[in-house]
């Protein structure tokens, strides 16, 4: 199809869990319509399910995320999940950061025997190769860290608050939204199922709930009159 379908390989048929993709019409009064089409259907296969209108399929999605984004509880919960995941991720920078805090305490402790007047013909060796190995350690630490930045919660939610202000009749702006939390929607006769990218969660809409929607009798109409 000619125009571009925001929920391409992740819209599937609750039926038969196939893809819907992108299909477009014209009517004789050369009016074009954009709709959702079972792929199983396509293929003149067994799956009976009814095409879905493009333009509300799409708007109803992006309804759920933004009842997400402006749900601060899950919010917060979500970015304490990239936090933990950004933890198991980098595996060099905690061990780095480890040797760091071991070979400070070893320095610490020559510095207290010195003060101490524990002193032998070893103890500045060792106190000069500490610091320089302190020092290598420190330039390993900032180059790990510039090369794979980890974020703060702060800087996370920020990021989430920002994606408050989108405009959601912007084409670009739909498209990021999606692109950032749909992993999957199913689509049944009676239900909507949504699948978010992050773990364990999944809301299921009842299409009845909104069938007085304006828009409500495109699930079940033909893309063409």
């Amino acid at each position: 199809a000619e125009d571009e379908y925001l929920l391409t390989t992740k819209l599937r048929c609750g039926k038969c869990d196939c893809f819907m993709v992108g299909e477009s019409g014209t009517s004789k009064t050369s009016t074009v319509y954009r709709y959702y089409k079972c792929v199983s259907v396509k293929k003149h296969k067994r799956c009976d399910k009814k095409t879905v209108k493009k333009e509300w399929i799409e708007n109803l999605v992006v309804s759920q995320i933004e009842k997400l984004l402006f749900d601060d509880d899950i919010l917060e919960n979500i970015a304490d999940s990239i936090l933990e995941i950004q933890g198991k991720e980098n595996t060099t920078l905690p061990l780095l950061r480890k040797q760091y805090a071991d070979i400070q305490r070893g320095i610490d402790n020559l510095l207290n025997a010195i003060q101490q007047g524990i002193v032998t013909s070893s103890t500045k060796q060792r106190l000069e190769d500490l610091e320089k190995q302190k020092s290598e350690l420190s330039v390993q630490i900032v180059k790990e860290e510039m090369a794979k930045p980890l974020l703060t919660k702060e800087q996370i939610l920020f990021w989430f608050h920002r994606l408050r202000k989108y405009n959601t009749r912007r084409l670009d702006h739909k498209r990021r939204l999606i692109d950032s939390f749909i992993n999957t929607v199913y689509l049944y006769d009676d239900k909507m199922v949504i699948t978010f990218n992050y773990k364990d969660n999944a809301e299921t809409i009842s299409l009845s709930d909104i069938k007085k929607s304006a828009f409500s009798s495109d699930l079940r109409a033909s893309a063409l009159p």
